[in-house]
């Protein structure tokens, strides 16, 4: 079984990564909580839809990732070139076609959705640019993936970093207008992103380019080279992209209906949003790298140290999220400053933060476990329990805050509902299903 030094190996650049990445949520939340309420909640609300969209080529990415996991393990490296060369060229078109579509519709959609016109327009602008950004990050996954699976993450921190700094300088020149730029406010936030990720995606390629051998991963070759490989690619990933639509445009719902509560709840809601990626950022990391962890087991045929590596993975995982709750709890005003110097919007927060960090001690094994099935090429099963969970938490939002409009942290206990499901589920997946059979 993996030892604590391996997994930590590989976890810890992935949440290193996912720390400095997130880092752009966290600047841009910072840049808007300065530039008004409407805008901090216009690009919450945005900014969730356009993840929805991005989730979508994450989630191929991700079935892309297990494939290659799984012939890294078998040790059949020359696959994986194909695999990522296949993935990446389907991706980049199939974002073209989603920005093409988000272009025509989301501005009918935000206008169907949200009640407040000032908000509205600032998604709008918001979404105008950013769309573009997925142009750039279906590159950007497929080479996550590649290194996750060849489990080499130590590029990803140093991407990361690239990708952080850009978005800092991008933001700097456009939200205010320095060195001579127009003063864009909200769009200019996207487009500091979208610029950051074609930075990002850049440092990809040369990495690639003269420090990975090519020739061992058959990465030599990015041509078409027909449907079989995307087919194959699609067998496995087609449930996650699914999934990973449906569980952010379940979030998207979340935001809509505080909206209809207020603009302050609003801009609350996008405070705690970037202030819980403290404590999601190891629990995705954690459970990204269950994912290849037990994907290269099943290759290698080593099925029995699958529970184990789960286990040891949430253990891992508790001793960083839990001094993370304690940190949050005892000092919130203090984080919370990083978004707003509004004292007044910061009192309004600090319950919302109590809510928020508890529900993540079912989300560290939840997740875990829930990656875990995906590791194991069953991603149909995944589906069926993302879809289980959405269901009971699209009734919770409706029942708690449509129908009853309760304060803004009691909103939040809808998400100990759905990890507690996700949870449940994924551990009936591997007391009661048959996995250990699954071939891909």
């Amino acid at each position: 079984m993996y030892s604590r030094k391996e997994i930590w190996g590989i976890s810890l650049p992935i949440l290193v990564s996912l720390f400095v990445q997130n880092l752009i949520n966290i600047t841009d939340t910072a840049f808007m909580g300065r530039v008004g309420q409407i805008e901090l909640g216009a690009s919450a609300l945005a900014g969730v839809l356009y993840l929805a969209f991005y989730m979508v080529t994450f989630g191929f990415s991700t079935g892309a990732q297990i494939l290659m996991a799984r012939r890294n393990g078998e040790a059949k490296y020359s696959a994986l070139g194909p695999i990522m060369g296949q993935g990446t060229l389907f991706l980049v078109l199939f974002s073209a076609v989603l920005v093409l579509a988000s272009s025509i519709w989301t501005p009918q959609l935000l206008q169907i959705l949200i009640s407040s016109p000032a908000v509205c327009q600032a998604g709008e602008d918001y979404m105008q640019y950013r769309i573009f950004g997925l142009l750039f990050t279906s590159v950007g996954v497929m080479f996550r993936a590649f290194f996750v699976a060849i489990t080499r993450t130590r590029v990803l921190m140093v991407n990361a970093v690239i990708m952080t700094v850009a978005n800092i300088i991008f933001n700097y020149i456009f939200v205010f207008g320095n060195f001579g730029a127009p003063a864009m406010g909200i769009a200019g936030a996207a487009l500091g992103s979208v610029l950051a990720e074609a930075t990002a995606a850049l440092h990809f390629f040369l990495y690639t380019l003269f420090y990975v051998n090519r020739k061992k991963y058959a990465l030599s070759r990015f041509r078409f080279e027909g449907f079989r490989l995307i087919r194959e690619i699609l067998g496995v990933s087609v449930w996650s992209m699914i999934l990973y639509f449906l569980t952010i445009g379940t979030w998207f719902l979340f935001f809509v209906a505080v909206e209809h509560l207020g603009e302050l709840p609003l801009a609350i809601s996008n405070i705690i949003r970037s202030t819980s990626t403290l404590l999601f950022m190891p629990v995705n990391a954690f459970g990204a790298t269950a994912c290849t962890l037990v994907s290269n087991a099943m290759g290698a045929g080593r099925t029995d140290d699958v529970i184990p590596i789960m286990r040891r993975l949430v253990k891992m995982c508790y001793t960083i999220v839990l001094p993370l709750i304690v940190l949050l709890c005892l000092i919130p005003q203090f984080i919370l400053l990083i978004y707003t110097n509004d004292n007044a919007l910061i009192a309004h927060c600090i319950p919302s933060v109590y809510v928020m960090s508890v529900y993540y001690l079912l989300a560290v094994p939840g997740n875990v476990f829930f990656q875990s099935v995906s590791g194991t090429g069953d991603t149909r099963m995944a589906f069926l329990i993302e879809m289980v969970t959405i269901v009971f938490y699209t009734f919770a939002i409706y029942w708690i805050i449509e129908l009853h409009h309760v304060d803004i942290a009691f909103c939040w206990t809808v998400e100990y509902i759905y990890w507690g499901f996700k949870l449940l589920l994924s551990f009936l997946f591997f007391k009661k299903a048959n996995w250990k059979a699954k071939k891909i």
